[in-house]
């Protein structure tokens, strides 16, 4: 079945505007993919709104917990109405009307009960705002079966994102370069498979196809790769990343979610000057006062800054989904003293 068959001449011209800058066939993949949510929050809320609105086949909220007053604060799909009920099921009923087309369904069972052979019946995971030891074991059930995965967080001023797409192919077309493109590996993680030039209108065209091969997430956080960078570029990384490290092992060592006296805030430091030097950073990239900082925002949700790292997220479902442009590779980092989002390869 051609990809003009699999959409209608109705949702055509619904999704005329993305259709003509991504696609028809990239739309029909869309349209045809399941994705899965574990857990829901402000970052979840905007990136399935996101997806949902560009016209994503079906979506499933996976989440047990029940809605609080707290969570109004930074999760727009919930309302006051909601307090009590079941998240999954009170954000899927909004979602579904966003986009009457993608089919939305709820799943109020526990994440920690699932096994691989449940997610593999989709084809993308997003897990949000869940501790590492969480992330990787989903992360590895992902990739039994060969499926891509997702993880992401707001924290208040600070958030990151993380890709793991297995090994994804993509085609970026643009206008053909002066220089001779080669065949072959153009960095550790990245391969060129493929070119192939045509003519449109007056100018000739390149539509170049790479090969991105990743790491999972238990792989990543023992990376070192950062250390071979120069040390100018060195002392210009985010401490939110030797951050995040930091506050995933204070949480796994006292139990508690965050530092709130003066010996906590200690312990975090010691913990960030330890991540620093298990990515092989600088310590001097920690500014006086920032592991205070951090702290602080731990376990709070702001609306801006779920939206931007939503919107970077959402797109590069999309952009895999519909196999095109440069993903993720594979960490994005929110460092909101900076109003900074740096991607890091680990």
């Amino acid at each position: 079945m051609t990809e003009e068959k699999l959409i209608s001449a109705e949702e055509i011209a619904l999704y005329d505007r993305q259709i003509r800058l991504w696609g028809i066939a990239a739309q029909a993949r869309m349209r045809a993919a399941n994705v899965l949510f574990v857990n829901t929050g402000a970052l979840s809320n905007e990136v399935a709104k996101n997806i949902v609105l560009a016209g994503i086949g079906s979506l499933t909220v996976l989440d047990s917990q029940t809605v609080s007053p707290l969570d109004l604060g930074g999760q727009f799909l919930l309302e006051e109405s909601d307090i009590g009920s079941n998240k999954a099921e009170a954000s899927a009923e909004r979602l579904q009307k966003l986009n009457p087309r993608t089919v939305v369904s709820a799943d109020s069972s526990n994440f920690t009960e699932k096994t691989a052979e449940y997610y593999a019946k989709f084809d993308i995971t997003v897990a949000t705002e869940l501790e590492v030891d969480d992330l990787i074991s989903i992360n590895d059930m992902c990739r039994q079966n060969s499926k891509p995965f997702y993880a992401g967080a707001s924290i208040g001023l600070y958030g990151y994102i993380f890709a793991d797409l297995v090994k994804h192919t993509f085609s970026i077309e643009r206008e053909k370069s002066n220089i001779s493109i080669k065949l072959g590996p153009e960095s550790a993680s990245r391969s060129i498979i493929d070119v192939i030039v045509k003519k449109e209108g007056p100018k000739l065209k390149e539509i170049v196809t790479k090969q991105e091969t990743y790491k999972q997430l238990s792989a990543s956080l023992q990376s070192d790769n950062l250390s071979k960078l120069r040390p100018r570029s060195l002392m210009k990384i985010s401490p939110v990343l030797p951050a995040i490290k930091a506050m995933w092992a204070f949480h796994k060592d006292t139990g508690s979610q965050k530092p709130t006296t003066e010996t906590d805030l200690a312990k975090f430091h010691h913990l960030v000057v330890g991540a620093c030097h298990d990515f092989g950073l600088p310590v001097g990239i920690i500014s006086p006062g920032f592991t205070a900082s951090f702290a602080r925002n731990i376990g709070t949700e702001l609306p801006p800054v779920a939206a931007i790292l939503g919107g970077v997220l959402a797109q590069d479902i999309l952009n895999y989904l519909g196999q095109r442009e440069q993903p993720i590779q594979n960490w994005v980092i929110f460092d909101g003293d900076s109003s900074a989002a740096p991607i890091y390869s680990l």
